[in-house]
């Protein structure tokens, strides 16, 4: 029966919340022991429990006598329990991949090789350190019940002009990322921003408008399932896929001028200290395409690079230099009071 199992899993998390001592915000903790005695993979990570277990669980059907800790945290948290508190994780996974270049760069990751690893391309891979095993593309958002029968915009310029030709229509009604809290929603506004100049129009029109901000994609998508928002921009698309497919309310667009393409990516701390199992589930990360269920049941698509080929607007951010120059102090207060003064104008 699998209830003994879960309530082990239920009875270690709150064990674990209630003792847990560090300056970085656990939203979401859960241990699943193993049917053997064994070891504790220990994983701090940014995919939400709903979306990553069912892989946790086949890892550990393949690898029973490994118990995994799986503490969920937001992006800028992950890269302060690593980078400035040393915190003790084997394995940290994470959707900002400035933040995890950092973090190697910095030297706050371990290589690892393996014919998995090498089997990837070489645009998903940095150093041999971080490690990316999904593409996951920035979406657009809109309420059925907002737009009915009607058509929504299918690029940029198309949302542009409709949020300026009706502004009353939907103030306060705009959801988007507030790029101070959340490290993906800064990834993809940096990212926007050197891909296009309608990108800073559309902050000013959404300041206007009176944008809400959201720290996370799953708050977005609920409101604008529920009604409560038309609209929401640069939503990660598999939280959006997973939740429609146990909901509606709601459709999901990538706009066809570009559509930013987030890299999934897993690495190894250099204060792990169960780095043997690490490097196993690095290995089966990485092999995700192999395992259709799981893409299925997680809804986070796997890195395939016939998808590129088949649709030339998604652009898939690259790893390199480059996505360290808004990490930059100047540059990141830069560019920050700039989204400040288009989005905060009241």
């Amino acid at each position: 029966m699998r209830f003994p199992r879960l309530a082990a899993r239920i009875i270690a998390a709150l064990t674990l919340l209630t003792t847990a001592s560090h300056g970085y915000e656990v939203e979401q903790q859960m241990h699943y022991p193993s049917t053997q005695d064994g070891t504790v993979l220990r994983i701090i990570s940014t995919a939400d429990l709903n979306v990553f277990e069912p892989i946790l669980l086949a890892f550990q059907d393949m690898h029973p006598s490994v118990a995994v800790d799986y503490v969920v945290v937001e992006t800028a948290d992950l890269m302060h329990a690593i980078y400035a508190e040393g915190a003790s994780f084997d394995l940290a996974i994470s959707s900002a991949m400035d933040l995890q270049t950092k973090l190697a760069n910095d030297g706050f990751a371990q290589d690892y090789t393996s014919p998995a690893t090498q089997a990837l391309p070489d645009w998903a891979r940095w150093r041999n350190q971080v490690f990316a095993f999904t593409q996951e593309p920035a979406v657009l958002v809109v309420s059925d019940d907002f737009f009915g029968t009607e058509h929504p915009p299918t690029n940029r310029d198309e949302l542009i002009a409709l949020l300026r030709e009706s502004p009353e229509r939907f103030r306060g009604r705009i959801g988007t990322y507030d790029v101070r809290r959340s490290g993906f929603g800064y990834l993809m506004a940096t990212q926007d921003s050197r891909n296009s100049e309608a990108y800073w129009r559309l902050m000013e029109v959404m300041g206007r408008l009176e944008a809400e901000l959201y720290c996370c994609s799953g708050e977005m998508i609920r409101d604008v399932a529920s009604g409560n928002l038309a609209l929401a921009y640069n939503v990660l698309g598999s939280y959006a896929t997973s939740q429609l497919a146990i909901t509606d309310g709601f459709r999901i667009i990538e706009l066809s001028d570009y559509v930013n393409v987030m890299l999934r990516t897993a690495l190894i701390p250099v204060t792990a200290e169960n780095v043997a199992d690490a490097q196993a589930m690095i290995d089966f990360l990485t092999m995700l395409e192999t395992r259709p269920d799981l893409i299925a049941a997680s809804n986070l698509p796997s890195i395939a690079q016939e998808t590129f080929r088949a649709n030339t607007a998604l652009r898939p951010i690259r790893f390199g230099p480059g996505l360290l120059v808004f990490l930059d102090q100047l540059k990141r207060a830069a560019f920050l009071r700039n989204w400040e003064d288009s989005l905060l104008q009241n």
